[in-house]
């Protein structure tokens, strides 16, 4: 099986599952785009612009920040713990469950 489940925690509380392949290369980012959700990437996945700023609520350990990454989440003033940039998350099996919030400012 190549999809895998991710759950975004909508303003209202609810949390909406969508599917996402893991076979084509695919970031978090792109995943989210396709399923209309408010993600401007206006950089394209470069890590230069935090508009794909999400939180990662609940699911399995994702590995650490690149140095770029860390870089513009440190820039955003309601950057958390769990804060990650959806362009910077490559979907792979294991993360089958990811749990995410798209970031206040940009919803």
């Amino acid at each position: 099986m190549s999809d895998i489940r991710i759950a975004v925690k909508e303003p209202n509380g609810e949390h909406t599952e969508i599917t996402a392949p893991t076979d084509m290369g695919l970031s978090l980012m792109e995943v989210l785009k396709a399923n209309e959700y408010p993600i401007q990437a206006t950089c394209g996945g470069m890590a230069l612009c935090a508009t794909c700023h999400v939180e990662v609520l609940e699911g399995p350990e994702l590995k650490e920040p690149s140095d770029d990454e860390a870089y513009m989440l440190e820039s955003l003033p309601t950057s958390t713990s769990r804060s990650r940039l959806s362009c910077q998350i490559k979907l792979t099996p294991e993360m089958e469950g990811l749990t995410v919030r798209i970031a206040a400012e940009d919803y």
